[in-house]
Formats: C-alpha cells, structure tokens, sequence
C-alpha cells in the first residue's frame, strides 16, 4: 500500500479535524456574552448543513435500501452460510454495545451537562406495545416522509424491495430505477459533503462560544474511553473468538494473518477497500471459498463491533450533555438493540456514515436534532479509523466462526495438518 494512498483517503478526515479546531479557537476567542453574540453568528453554516442532509436521508435511504434488496439474484441463495453468518455479526455487535454500555456507567464521558433539557422535551417512554408498534411502523404512508420515523421507513424500504424482487427483480422497471436513485443519492451526499467542512467550523465555534471548556474535556474523556477500548477488544476478543471457530491453534493462526487487514483497514479507513486483503488471508488460512466470499463481502457491510461501541458511546455522550439519566435495564435494552440496529443493519447503506445518527436522534433526541447531530457526527469522525479497523479487520476472525458451523468444528486442524 503506498503511502500517497494512504495519505489521499486521510485527506478529507483531515481537512475536517482541521475545520473542527479552527472552529473551536474562533469560538474560544470570540465567547457568547450577556453583551456579545460571539461566534454563535456563525450557527447558520452549520444549519445550512443539517438542513440539506435532513431533506436528503429520507430518499437515501429509501432508495438504497430497497435497491438492494430489489436487485439480490435471489432471495434464498445465502442459505446456512448466510443465516450463521448474519447471526454472528447480530450476537458479536451485542456483545461489544454491552461492553461499551457497562464503561457508560463506570466511566461516563460528560460529568457536567452542557444545558439543561426538560423531560417531556425529551420525548415520554412509550408502553412496551406502543414502542414496538412505533418503533417499526408509522401511521400512514405520510408518516415515512420524516426524518424522524427512521426505522419504520427501512422496515417499509426493505419490505418494498423484497415485493420488487419477487416480482422479477433488477431487470424490471422500477428495479432499474431504484439502482439508478440510488447512485444520484450518492451524487447528492457527495455534492453535500464538500461543504461539511464549512458547517463543521460552523458548528463548533458556536458550541465552543456557548458552552466552552466543557467540549474539550467531553470530547477528550470520551476518545480516551473509545481507543483503549478497541485495542483492549483486538486481544481479548478476537482470541476468543478465533479459539471458539477454530480451536486449537487458532489464536496463533488468527494473529499470524490479521496484521495485514488491520493494516490495510487503517490505511484506508475502508471496510470495503479491506475485502481483497482479508480474502487473501482467508485462503492462505484454509477458509472455504465459499464460507470467505459470502462473509467477507456481507462483513465490510454488516458486521460492526466498532460501531456498536462508538453508538453507545455517542448516546450516553449525549444524555451526558443534556443531563439525563442514562442507565437501567430498559436503558441497555434499547441502547443494544439500536446500536445493533443502527450499526450492523445500517451500515451497508451507501453514504450512511450519518444515517445511524439520523437513527439515534430520531429515537432518543426527536426535539434536539440540530444540537445532537452535529455532536454525534464529530464523534463518528474522531473514533472512525480504530472503529473501521476493529470493523473491517474483525471480518477475518468472524470467517472462523462461521467455519465452525459450516465445515466443523475441526476445520483448522485439518488444514493445519494438511500444512504440516
């Protein structure tokens, strides 16, 4: 991998930060007073920003999600290998939302709240009917065209492209269609992104002129949680894993191969661009051809352990800054099935770097979305190259699970056998 690669796919991350800090020290010089508005003149770039993207996720999705599914060659090919390689991704990116939620609680990462928000501004929790009637379906067909009825709109994408595909798939009409508005979508997001930067020094000389030193402590308390964390994970998990798949030996065989997707996935911050490298090593493991070729593709996509600790970590972040009470058995239901949800089912979404904020804000901060977006969003930029890394690279191990249940449970020791 040359470094100028390297380099290029770090560009637009840095640019960014870059964006971010100038913001904060613009913000710091120019504070809100009694008597001066401050950098907080600056929030309207910031709004431009949100405001684009908010009349955007809704088609977005839409279009992306039901494309997919439209255009499968056919529903039912994925078989075993599919059903246990889904299932793990579901129990590891559990595991990982758990883990994170528990550090919540012993290490919270706002001790101070930033502004004090009312409860019933916050949204009432509904009765356990109600959310599971709200939380995948809406009213009418109206109520999909918001973007605060995330999940019953890809309930509704999914189940649309699955009536696409049944009634011939791809080559139809509006199969075509939805491939076709998915790619304009993409257009559009990319047309859009190149004024994050603007919006983002925006937004945090607004956040830092109102609200001060409590963003740089926050912010700092939450990275030194995040990035412990990932590498704590790499060499507990992962062997664990790698020994539950493969057996004896596996832990050896698992980090003897995974420097080079950790590498690659670093490099590139790119669960996608990490497939070659991973297939690689997968066969030079002796992982069936068939077991890598569906895992590996269905993990740049779906399986994401990282992500699952970066969106507990954003919601407890965010109750931290609005005060709020953020524990209980109820809490860690919901967090883990939302970062399940959010992370593994709404990864594979093109440009859905910022539909999993969409999510968090739609559930837990309905009334709060332009403050809590651009928060959530910065947190994703800072933690994304360990959480692609533990994302992307994590694939390789979970191909020995899978394996496991495919081709038994002595599949390694075959093939190191075979080696010997």
């Amino acid at each position: 991998m040359q470094k100028k690669n390297v380099a290029k796919n770090y560009v637009f991350l840095g640019i960014m930060l870059g964006s971010m800090i100038l913001g904060c020290i613009v913000g710091w010089i120019f504070p809100a007073t009694d008597t001066s508005a401050g950098a907080t003149v600056l929030e309207p770039l910031g709004t431009v920003f949100i405001n684009m993207m908010f009349c955007i996720v809704v088609p977005l999705v839409f279009a992306s999600i039901a494309g997919s599914v439209a255009n499968m060659k056919s529903l039912k090919r994925a078989g075993k290998i599919m059903g246990v390689t889904i299932g793990t991704f579901v129990v590891t990116g559990a595991i990982a939302a758990v883990i994170m939620y528990i550090l919540m609680q012993i290490f919270p990462p706002v001790l101070t709240p930033w502004t004090e928000i009312a409860a019933e501004e916050m949204g009432e929790y509904a009765t356990i009917p109600e959310l599971i009637v709200n939380f995948f379906t809406a009213e009418d067909f109206s109520g999909l065209l918001t973007r605060k009825a995330m999940l019953p709109l890809i309930v509704f994408s999914l189940l649309f492209g699955v009536a696409v595909n049944l009634n011939g798939g791809a080559e139809t009409p509006v199969g075509k269609l939805l491939a076709d508005l998915t790619n304009v979508m993409l257009k559009f997001v990319k047309i859009i992104t190149y004024y994050a930067p603007v919006a983002f020094f925006g937004f945090f000389a607004n956040l830092v002129a109102t609200y001060g030193s409590q963003i740089t402590e926050s912010y700092g308390r939450a990275m030194l949680v995040y990035y412990p964390l990932c590498f704590i994970y790499i060499f507990t998990a992962w062997p664990l894993f790698a020994r539950f798949g493969g057996g004896k030996g596996a832990v050896k065989t698992m980090f003897k191969h995974i420097t080079r997707p950790a590498i690659v996935s670093l490099g590139t911050c790119s669960s996608v661009a990490t497939i070659p490298t991973n297939m690689q090593v997968a066969e030079e493991t002796g992982i069936s051809k068939d077991v890598s070729e569906m895992v590996l593709p269905l993990g740049a996509t779906m399986h994401m352990d990282g992500s699952c600790f970066s969106c507990v970590l954003k919601i407890a972040f965010l109750y931290g800054v609005f005060g709020m009470d953020f524990g209980g058995v109820g809490m860690l239901v919901m967090v883990v099935l939302v970062a399940v949800l959010s992370s593994v089912g709404m990864s594979g979404v093109p440009g859905g770097g910022y539909i999993g904020e969409y999510i968090i804000c739609s559930i837990f901060f309905p009334n709060q979305m332009e403050l809590a977006f651009p928060i959530l969003v910065t947190i994703g930029n800072l933690v994304d190259p360990p959480a692609t890394m533990i994302n992307s690279a994590g694939d390789y191990v979970i191909s020995y699970i899978v394996s496991r249940f495919v081709d038994g449970k002595d599949w390694l020791t075959k093939q190191l056998k075979g080696e010997a």
